[in-house]
């Protein structure tokens, strides 16, 4: 386990705008940052990061936390992990203390997979480098694709042993199980159980996360038999899911977002070769088609993105129409196309740095007229076919969501196919009408359906109430206020009549020993707390806010952010005076106190007034109706309490 002190020294190193801009492109707005959800699908931003307060809330899904909270939410980082990424970052020592068994029992599979496939990686990368075979095929290969020792080390590069058990057997033998091994496709379980190698005699690209660990390879063959496939890709595993991952974006992030535009092609040779030519914000999708959440993970980073595209005619205009979902997504799309017979890595080869950025500045193209060129080139004189080129091409700017920039493209459009402006707009409104109706169907289906689930059969309620308690939705407001007056003003001195030279913190723990709460996390706070008071520590909200229980750091952080504050020039504005609570904090502390005291009492009397409708002795009775009326009592002294404090 990590100890207590390094914990600290990692929660003072951290700076949460620094970690969260490295996953998302925020602007200062006042005193905090927006920007938008990594978590939803969404326009306008509503992802906002305090530094003040150290904390994030993403008020579109309602996620929110501190960076480490952030971490585990985006990454589905342990809160270990989180932690070592942070060290990592901020060059920190991890100080850990024994495991003990219960704890070691919990490590778990992912982190193992991460572990095994950081080794894997390390393996091929030395065998490339410092074995004969590694570097007369794997070295030799690398070399000759103009890659320099140092992109080889900055992607880790590697060779993987022509043998059968080369790497299964080192692995073997250096304690890593056989389960993980075959769960990281990185060795292959024949039927007599024995393991051999996946990737033997390839040349090997790991595949980095987000975070910069390996979880992934490919790995391409060198030999010329067509029998074999050229390129081997790890399987789908609990640490790598290929449609969530871009090739080479731990290295091309920071340059995407200085840049403001990230490049796309295909394969590992196009990003390493871009990349070696000064030209880092470049990333690949492997081969594999272009999903939504590929492009999620750029526009963390960017709304622009150029597509370079293989000079291969026929696959430019298979992968013409699975680019539209870069237009829903709200991203501006730019192509740049290469002669015939070249990529990226060929032609960046052929002309070196400098004309291959200037080919791209003079060649790049705005993908609806690219697409719009490039198809009615291959219609000709075709009615029929230019017809179908038309509809597609409107059915483009129909994915845009930003109407003004649908509407630009409408216009160039119109000139380019000679065909009437207005015509287009009418199809461009039929098919946002369609998508819209069919949308609205969709949701009205799913609302049904949530409905129908909500709903238990008659039989299954009448079961239901008989056996468990009905526990009411609602958030206990009152609860809740006085965990807020807690974080905001515990560690502040009283100065009230009569009431001088302690803290609110303490000050409230004694107002409230005789009062039990309900809300569990609450509840959970509420007892951290008096538990510190009572060890001599005044907890103040950073404690709370690195929490390694979710539920609390979820509350804390709930009742900490707000989507909106006011103006520094609302009074000016508006004349409209804003209540300040700490201008009388005697009625503020005492008022929450007070009415959650209130309602407690009210809980009390209407569980005794149920208890005297069902009492059948006159004793039972009697004794009933005593503590009635003593809560009562309770009730009017609390009542009047209320009034002197608040009203006057």
């Amino acid at each position: 386990m990590i100890t207590k002190p390094t914990i600290d020294r990692i929660m003072e190193a951290t700076d949460i705008v620094e970690v969260i801009g490295e996953f998302v492109q925020l602007k200062k707005r006042g005193a905090n940052y927006v920007g938008l959800s990594p978590f939803a699908n969404e326009r306008t931003p509503s992802f906002t990061v305090s530094p003040a307060k150290g904390i994030f809330k993403d008020f579109s899904s309602g996620k929110g936390g501190s960076a480490i909270t952030f971490l585990m939410e985006l990454e589905k980082f342990t809160y270990p992990e989180a932690l070592k990424w942070l060290a990592k970052k901020y060059g920190i020592e991890i100080e850990e203390t024994e495991m003990s068994a219960e704890d070691k029992a919990e490590d778990n599979r992912r982190e193992s997979l991460m572990i095994v496939s950081g080794y894997a990686a390390k393996f091929f990368h030395e065998s490339l480098l410092e074995t004969d075979e590694g570097q007369s095929i794997g070295l030799s290969y690398f070399r000759e694709r103009g890659f320099t020792n140092d992109t080889i080390k900055k992607f880790e590069l590697g060779y993987s042993p022509d043998q059968w058990e080369a790497f299964s057997g080192a692995a073997i033998r250096n304690g890593y199980q056989e389960e993980f091994l075959v769960e990281s496709g990185l060795s292959v379980k024949r039927d007599n159980g024995t393991l051999y190698d996946r990737y033997r005699g390839r040349v090997m690209f790991p595949i980095h996360s987000f975070t910069g660990r390996v979880i992934a390879f490919g790995g391409r063959t060198l030999k010329t038999d067509k029998a074999v496939p050229k390129y081997v890709n790890s399987p789908e595993s609990e640490i790598y899911h290929k449609s969530n991952i871009l090739y080479g974006l731990y290295f091309a992030k920071k340059s995407i977002r200085e840049e403001d535009n990230c490049y796309l092609v295909e394969g590992y040779a196009d990003v390493l070769s871009v990349s070696q030519a000064g030209i880092e914000n470049v990333v690949a999708s492997s081969g594999t088609s272009l999903t939504v959440e590929q492009i999620k993970l750029i526009s963390r980073f960017t709304k622009n993105i150029t597509i370079l595209y293989d000079g291969d005619a026929a696959g430019i205009k298979a992968s013409l129409r699975g680019l539209d979902m870069i237009l829903e997504q709200g991203l501006n799309v730019k192509v740049v196309s290469f002669p015939d017979g070249h990529d990226p890595d060929s032609y960046v080869r052929k002309l070196g740095t400098n004309a291959f950025k200037k080919h791209i500045e003079e060649n790049k193209k705005d993908f609806i007229l690219y697409k719009t060129t490039l198809l009615l080139k291959d219609a000709g004189n075709d009615p029929i076919r230019k017809a179908e080129v038309i509809r597609e091409v409107v059915e483009s700017i129909a994915k845009i969501p930003d109407s003004i920039k649908a509407s630009v493209f409408i216009k160039e459009c119109s000139s380019i196919m000679q065909i009437d402006e207005r015509a287009l707009l009418s199809e461009l409104n039929k098919m946002r009408l369609a998508k819209a109706k069919k949308d609205s169907q969709q949701q009205n289906n799913r609302h049904h359906q949530q409905q129908y689930d909500d709903v238990a059969p008659p039989d299954e309620l009448q079961y239901l109430e008989g056996f468990t308690e009905q526990k009411p939705k609602e958030i206990d407001t009152q609860e809740k206020e006085i965990v807020r007056l807690l974080l905001l003003y515990g560690n502040k001195m009283i100065d009230w009549d009569g009431i001088t030279n302690t803290y609110i913190g303490p000050f409230m723990m004694v107002e409230l020993n005789d009062v039990e709460f309900d809300v569990p996390a609450c509840k959970q706070f509420v007892e951290i707390y008096r538990h510190e008071v009572d060890n001599g520590v005044l907890p103040e909200e950073q404690h709370f806010i690195h929490h390694p229980d979710k539920d609390i750091v979820d509350l804390v952080v709930n009742l900490l952010a707000s989507k909106y504050t006011l103006s520094e020039n609302w009074y000016e504005m508006h004349k409209i005076l804003v209540p300040d609570e700490q201008a009388n904090m005697k009625a503020t502390i005492l008022g929450a106190i007070f009415h959650l005291k209130m309602h407690k009492v009210g809980k009390i009397l209407e569980q005794l007034r149920n208890e005297l409708q069902t009492a059948t002795s006159d004793a039972d009775q009697d004794i009933l109706l005593n503590q009635y009326m003593h809560m009562k009592k309770v009730e009017k002294s609390i009542s009047d309490y209320l009034g002197s404090v608040i009203l006057k």
